[in-house]
C-alpha cells in the first residue's frame, strides 16, 4: 500500500485534533502539513492502518512539542482573575492538554497514548486527571445550542448543565437561532449542521459571528466533508454519535482557548 493510502483515511482526523489544540484551523492546518512535509522524508513509515495513525499523530505531536512557544504560558496581564487563569493555562500547558484531547476526541487508548508521548501509562493516567481537575474550574458561561432533533438537543442540554453551564436557549433552525442571539449573546455556540426546515447550521454560525464573536463547537454525522482543508472551516468538531466524554472535553477545550486569547488581548 503506498503512503498516501496509508495517511489519506487519518488525515482529517489529525486536522480535527490539530485545530483542537491550536484553537484556530490556520494554526491546526500549518502543523498538519509540517506533518506531512516530516513524513514525506522520513522512512520505515508503518504498513498496518492502526500503526499509521499512532505514527503520523506522533511525528505531529512532536514537531508541535518541538516549538518553544507551545511549551509556556504567554506573558499575560497581572490581576487577580487573570493571575488565576494563567496558573490554569500553565497547568495544562502542553502535555495535560495533549493527553486529553488524545483521550476524549481521538479516543486513543491509554497505552498508545503514553507510547505516543513517551511516557508510562501511569503518567498519561495522572496527566488526564490533572486536565479535568484544571478545566473543570473554569467559569460558568451560557451556551446556546442550535440542534433539531429532540433527543439529541436534551441530551446537549444535560451535558452542558452538568458542565456547570447555562442554556439560553434551544433552536431548530437557522432563523431561530439568529433570533435567540438578539435576546442574549451566548459565550458557546453548540450547532447541527443540518437543520429542521433545511437550513444550514454553518449559515447560522456565520450570521452569529457576524454579530458577536464566540466560540462555535459544530456537530456532524459527517465530519470529513468539514475536514478538507479548506477554507472557511469549523475548528471544533464533534462527530455523531458522539460520547458524553467528547462533548464535555470540547466544550472545556474551547472556552480554554477561548479564555486564553481574551487575556492575552488584553
Amino acid at each position: 500500500m503506498s503512503l498516501s493510502a496509508l495517511i489519506m483515511p487519518h488525515l482529517p482526523y489529525l486536522r480535527r485534533f490539530a485545530r483542537a489544540l491550536t484553537g484556530t484551523q490556520a494554526s491546526g492546518d500549518a502543523y498538519t502539513i509540517a506533518t506531512l512535509e516530516a513524513i514525506d522524508v522520513a522512512s520505515g513509515f508503518p504498513s498496518d492502518s492502526a500503526a499509521a495513525k499512532r505514527h503520523l499523530f506522533t511525528v505531529f505531536l512532536k514537531i508541535w512539542s518541538s516549538m518553544p512557544i507551545n511549551q509556556k504560558p504567554s506573558g499575560l496581564p497581572t490581576g487577580s482573575q487573570i493571575e488565576s487563569a494563567d496558573r490554569t493555562l500553565e497547568a495544562l500547558t502542553p502535555l495535560p492538554r495533549m493527553a486529553f484531547l488524545l483521550r476524549t476526541l481521538e479516543e486513543f487508548p491509554t497505552s498508545e497514548i503514553a507510547e505516543m508521548l513517551n511516557l508510562s501509562p501511569g503518567e498519561v493516567v495522572a496527566l488526564l486527571e490533572r486536565a479535568g481537575q484544571e478545566l473543570a474550574t473554569q467559569l460558568s458561561t451560557d451556551v446556546l445550542i442550535i440542534e433539531d432533533e429532540p433527543v439529541i438537543a436534551m441530551d446537549l442540554e444535560t451535558l452542558v448543565l452538568d458542565l456547570g453551564h447555562r442554556v439560553t436557549r434551544i433552536a431548530r433552525t437557522r432563523r431561530e437561532a439568529i433570533a435567540a442571539i438578539a435576546d442574549q449573546a451566548p459565550g458557546l455556540v453548540l450547532a447541527d449542521i443540518h437543520l429542521a426546515d433545511g437550513s444550514s447550521g454553518l449559515d447560522a454560525v456565520n450570521d452569529i459571528l457576524t454579530e458577536c464573536q464566540v466560540p462555535v463547537i459544530f456537530i456532524t454525522a459527517f465530519p470529513e466533508r468539514l475536514l478538507t482543508g479548506e477554507r472557511p472551516e469549523p475548528t471544533f468538531l464533534i462527530t455523531k454519535p458522539f460520547r458524553r466524554e467528547t462533548v464535555m472535553a470540547i466544550i472545556s477545550q474551547a472556552l480554554f482557548l477561548n479564555l486564553r486569547a481574551s487575556l492575552a488581548a488584553r
